[in-house]
């Protein structure tokens, strides 16, 4: 299977590769050049909450977080 550079810098993925793989528009990937004429692309796989806490850790000043209300109500049923 093979592709093509576009003007743009972009290669488009065959859709039989995207299928099987299961990606999506706004998957990340991280490019490592291994040789002069070898590419690897690999997909990254970030929580979307990755750094969350470290970044509410890291917060200058303290803050309390409130209590909340308790629901004991059940869902409807489906």
């Amino acid at each position: 299977m093979t592709t093509v550079l576009a003007q743009e810098g972009q290669i488009v993925l065959p859709v039989p590769v995207r299928e099987q793989l299961h990606l999506v528009p706004g998957d990340d990937f991280e490019v490592v050049i291994e040789d002069e004429d070898t590419i690897t692309l690999r997909r990254v796989s970030t929580p979307p909450n990755h750094g969350l806490v470290d970044l509410l850790l890291a917060c200058p000043a303290p803050f309390e977080i409130p209590p909340r209300e308790r629901d004991d109500s059940q869902p409807p049923a489906l």
